[in-house]
């Protein structure tokens, strides 16, 4: 479908602030390319891979903050995530950078080359059902809201920057949203907030909004959220999540021409690939899935589950050339306690937990873990069906308070953050693993920072 784009949005004081800003950071500055209101609507190239032959977006804020901490300055430069967590954001919350300011500055880092510009999409009605940590500012059944007041003025912002040829916006819609419909509505792990979800339908209908009306935007390129592999790497999971999102993205408008690929791992710690052990490892006889860190599953990393997701999405009805891109920004696990080999042992649970680099204390913690650190740097085209490993989420980032705080943005006190927590059947009553000391979801915690730079892998 093609749209008429609307007259260039005006450029605002503070963009012009912060294009001075992305200018001092030493990246190019490039002439901006608006579409004229008198325009004829056109539809751009599009490319398979919009990570290849492209340079990606800075975030001149997140930068700043990474390089105000001690040797922050490694990484101040590789390219993250904006996130549009609430209406609020879409203008800029306390000042800060907006949308359409993110955008001219995508345009001036660019130089004339193309360039992708990362954004979460991440505002569903009650939204996040099962960790109170991420909880958003819409009530359930505020799926209007979610329209008009949110979807709706992205997309008309987008549709001013739609003719810009080297402009590339990589959309991640909606973290966790749908995996939470197919693991946390029945059994141990349900949720009342998730049956509520499940049973009004306002995920799919949302989700299936935001894939119709962004892509209808011709540079636009939509990621779906997948999860992860300690999610729906279990037979349980894996076959009804795919046939799941195939529904929602051919509902209310939607199609599977809407749909770039989809994301794993977002905002997640599991890593890439094991290199020290694999699922069909057997120790004295007895598989390695029968350990109590695998629990069954039939992945141990996010690469082998993407590829495999992928497999099966392709099967379900999605376009065969569908890529699949994994968020690398904190699934490193560096320092001294990473294994550098396979274990000797004949236990096949010692086996696993000294062969494992991921050294969570389950694969379902997720709240700002303990000695994590930075993962593989942003790389376009990493495998053959992998568009990206990309830094989704900020590093630096907290994932929730890890003590209830008043605040006005949604959000709950989970106590997945809790480092004392003893954890829950989610996580087979593990401890959380969680760090002391955190702030909201979002803000900037320091502490977390020095330990992903700590524990880098590959080191910095």
């Amino acid at each position: 479908m093609s749209r008429t784009n609307p007259p260039p949005r005006r450029r605002t004081q503070r963009t012009l602030v912060m294009g001075a800003l992305a200018g001092a950071m030493a990246l190019t500055l490039g002439t901006m390319n608006f579409a004229s209101a008198d325009e004829a609507p056109h539809t751009l190239a599009r490319v398979d891979n919009p990570y290849e032959g492209a340079q990606v977006y800075v975030n001149p804020e997140w930068s700043a903050l990474a390089a105000a901490e001690p040797g922050g300055s490694a990484v101040a430069d590789e390219p993250t995530a904006v996130w549009l967590d609430r209406i609020a954001a879409i203008e800029g919350v306390n000042g800060g950078m907006g949308l359409a300011d993110h955008l001219d500055a995508a345009l001036e880092q660019a130089g004339g080359q193309p360039i992708v510009f990362q954004v979460v999409i991440y505002d569903l009605p009650g939204r996040d059902c099962a960790a109170l940590a991420s909880n958003g500012e819409l009530g359930p059944d505020e799926i209007d809201r979610y329209e008009s007041e949110f979807i709706d003025p992205i997309v008309d912002i987008l549709s001013d920057y739609s003719s810009n040829e080297n402009l590339r916006v990589a959309t991640v819609v909606e973290i966790d949203s749908l995996p939470n419909l197919v693991t946390n509505v029945s059994g141990e792990t349900a949720t009342a907030n998730c049956q509520t979800m499940a049973q009004n339908g306002n995920y799919q209908t949302g989700v299936s909004y935001a894939l119709d009306k962004l892509g209808d935007i011709p540079n636009v390129y939509n990621y779906i959220d997948a999860g992860h592999y300690g999610w729906l790497g279990w037979d349980s999971n894996f076959a009804p999540s795919a046939q799941l999102f195939y529904e929602t993205a051919t509902m209310n408008g939607a199609t599977v021409d809407d749909v770039t690929g989809f994301i794993v791992n977002t905002a997640n710690y599991g890593v890439n690939t094991e290199p020290y052990y694999a699922v069909t490892d057997s120790v004295n006889g007895t598989s390695v899935r029968q350990s109590d860190w695998v629990d069954w599953n039939y992945y141990v990393d996010n690469q082998s589950f993407a590829l495999a997701f992928r497999d099966e999405l392709v099967s379900d009805g999605f376009n065969s050339d569908i890529g699949m891109l994994i968020d690398t920004s904190r699934n490193g696990w560096g320092g001294s306690d990473r294994p550098t080999g396979t274990s000797s042992a004949t236990d096949v649970n010692t086996y696993v937990d000294e062969s494992r680099t991921d050294r969570r204390l389950h694969p379902g913690n997720w709240c700002n873990q303990a000695g994590a650190g930075l993962g593989e740097r942003p790389t376009a085209a990493p495998a053959a069906g992998i568009d990206a490993y990309a830094w989704i989420k900020p590093p630096g980032e907290s994932d929730g308070a890890s003590e209830e705080i008043p605040n006005d943005e949604g959000k709950g006190f989970d106590q997945m953050c809790d480092p004392s927590y003893g954890g829950n059947p989610r996580n087979q009553n593990h401890p959380s693993g969680a760090l002391g000391d955190a702030p909201l979801s979002g803000h900037w915690f320091s502490a977390q920072f020095q330990e992903l730079l700590a524990n880098a892998y590959p080191p910095l």
